[in-house]
């Protein structure tokens, strides 16, 4: 029987789901998962196990497994009683009696300006320390992390996805910026309503006000900046230096550069026993089970680009008859869900998109199609359990799956919600 491309995937990402709900490794899962795509594809034995090796073999996979590893250093010592009292204080000053609140919003989106690999673990400490010495469910505390922490890549110019998106669709970044902001305003109002608002009493019940060092706070700070600034420069000098590298191998080079640059910093500021409470952190078992499941999603990825089902999966989608503009939210969708990743979606679905949106026979317009097709593929890497950021985050605060989608999905509804109705604004206005 010719099972369709997108059969195989969707019962290939079941199983995975199945794996996981029988308490196997989820790194495990989704290397299983990986493999199942490529045999499925019809590469065969020999092929399938040359894939693997060749994931194996990249230099990506070892950078970023690293950089995770590095960061729940930094992690833990923002998560020091004397450090995260110090930036506890300084987000809560901003928010007077619902500084509490005002500091779960802001403390991963700020640091979700940057994009960076496993960037949830530098804000999941902060997140538990905002809420420690009382009952909150680990799952809340989970979704808040990782729900704020991803309320700019639909328009922040520094995110991989916006680049690949302007160079699919053409547009002007003012043209893009403006037709995007509406679905980061979206975002907030959806975590602050569902996450933040039903507990605004008991969180301001606790407040506590204290001052805030100046000193420690820029100890505290300095490493994340090195970090910051050698992510966002040393890309473009390694480009120079070893143009045979690819442009991910160099971003992620430049942040491993950075971590260890600010790690210098961190080990003088935690005294003579630095080396061996380093040493205790990358062994302990939470951080090694939650490197084998990062290796596990990072070979899932690359075997399934290899098994090449999900640009065979978007033509079948087109040619079925389905409404085109079904095809535009479900493609992104699908592709969002499966690879869990933002360049995932953008990467594969609006190639077509942008090819649907350019004919004239459809009758779609490229600003609104980007759009939609946008907001729904967000929606499905939000939803991924494949992605980086909601793996970290839920590993961090060891809750199952099930409960963190109690509270991301409704949050998730909010934002293509909210483009359908700019699509039909818009398409009503010809563009």
């Amino acid at each position: 029987m010719d099972v369709s491309p997108l059969l195989k995937i969707l019962f290939v990402f079941a199983g995975l789901l199945a794996l996981t709900r029988l308490k196997v490794h989820l790194g495990v899962s989704l290397l299983l998962g990986g493999l199942a795509l490529c045999l499925w594809a019809g590469r065969g034995i020999s092929q399938t196990a040359g894939d693997l090796l060749h994931a194996v073999s990249l230099p990506e996979l070892w950078l970023l497994l690293l950089i995770t590893a590095l960061i729940f250093e930094y992690g833990r010592h923002m998560a020091e009683e004397r450090n995260a009292r110090v930036i506890m204080n300084t987000a809560r000053s901003w928010g007077g009696r619902h500084g509490r609140a005002v500091s779960l919003m802001t403390i991963p989106a700020a640091i979700g300006l940057v994009p960076m690999p496993g960037g949830a673990l530098f804000s999941a400490p902060l997140v538990e320390q905002t809420t420690s010495g009382e009952s909150w469910d680990p799952a809340w505390k989970a979704s808040v992390n990782y729900w704020f922490r991803h309320t700019w890549e639909y328009w922040w110019p520094l995110f991989p996805v916006v680049i690949v998106t302007l160079s699919i669709f053409q547009l002007e970044i003012w043209q893009f910026i403006l037709m995007q902001l509406p679905l980061s305003l979206a975002t907030l109002v959806a975590g602050y309503l569902i996450l933040i608002r039903p507990h605004l009493t008991a969180l301001a019940h606790h407040e506590k006000h204290t001052t805030t060092p100046s000193r420690r706070g820029w100890i505290i700070a300095l490493p994340l900046f090195i970090v910051i600034l050698c992510t966002l420069i040393l890309p473009g000098a390694l480009q120079h230096a070893a143009p045979e590298l690819t442009l991910q191998t160099r971003k992620l080079l430049a942040m491993l550069i950075g971590l260890a640059l600010g790690l210098m910093i961190i080990l003088r500021d935690s005294g003579p026993d630095a080396h061996r409470t380093l040493i205790r952190t990358l062994c302990d078992r939470k951080v090694l089970s939650l490197l084998g499941t990062v290796g596990g999603v990072i070979l899932f990825k690359i075997l399934l680009d290899r098994a090449g089902l999900l640009p065979l999966a978007g033509e079948r989608l087109i040619e079925s008859g389905i409404p085109l503009v079904l095809v535009v939210a479900l493609l992104p969708f699908i592709a969002g869900l499966v690879t869990g990743i933002a360049i995932g979606f953008a990467g594969i679905s609006f190639p077509l998109l942008a090819g649907l949106a350019s004919s004239p026979e459809t009758g779609l317009a490229p600003a609104s199609t980007l759009m939609l097709g946008f907001a729904f593929g967000y929606a499905g890497m939000m939803l991924s359990p494949v992605h980086l950021c909601f793996v970290l985050s839920r590993g961090y605060f060891s809750v199952p799956i099930a409960r963190m989608y109690r509270y991301i999905a409704p949050c998730s509804i909010v934002p293509p919600a909210t483009a359908v109705v700019l699509y039909l604004l818009m398409t009503k206005a010809g563009w």
